[in-house]
């Protein structure tokens, strides 16, 4: 029998595979972008999506991951609908059982980018909502 992770070994690789609407701003904003991955539908897809991000729905996702990322080793972030979707849990897990070793979920997912303020791009182009307070600081 194996024994059970600590609670810090817990958290810690919880945290080497999540990233959060925040962080990866920052990332972005420091140049350091990942490969961001929408693999929601195409509905979804068009109601709003995060600029820059590439879309694979996830029935797709396995099929199409060698055309967007043909390196193993590139950084990628998976997002769905929110925090009661786990469509980018079961996107990051297709990638790892096909050899990408650095890919994390966005936490909260496209729900909490857009509750924290940042743009999205839809049909209708580039927009931005304010900032829930129950979802990011204000002030």
């Amino acid at each position: 029998m194996t024994a059970p992770l600590s609670a810090a070994a817990f958290f810690a690789a919880k945290l080497a595979y999540e990233t959060d609407p925040a962080d990866l701003a920052a990332a972005r904003a420091a140049g350091e972008a990942p490969l961001v991955i929408d693999v929601r539908n195409a509905v979804a897809w068009d109601q709003g999506h995060l600029p820059q991000a590439h879309h694979a729905p996830l029935a797709e996702l396995a099929g199409r991951i060698g055309e967007l990322a043909p390196d193993p080793a590139t950084a990628v972030v998976v997002y769905c609908w929110g925090p009661g979707c786990n469509g980018s849990t079961r996107g990051a897990l297709t990638l790892a059982e096909l050899g990408y070793s650095n890919v994390r979920e966005l936490i909260g997912g496209y729900e909490y980018w857009v509750r924290e303020g940042f743009a999205v791009v839809g049909a209708e182009g580039r927009r931005r909502s304010a900032p829930d307070p129950l979802a990011a600081p204000v002030g």
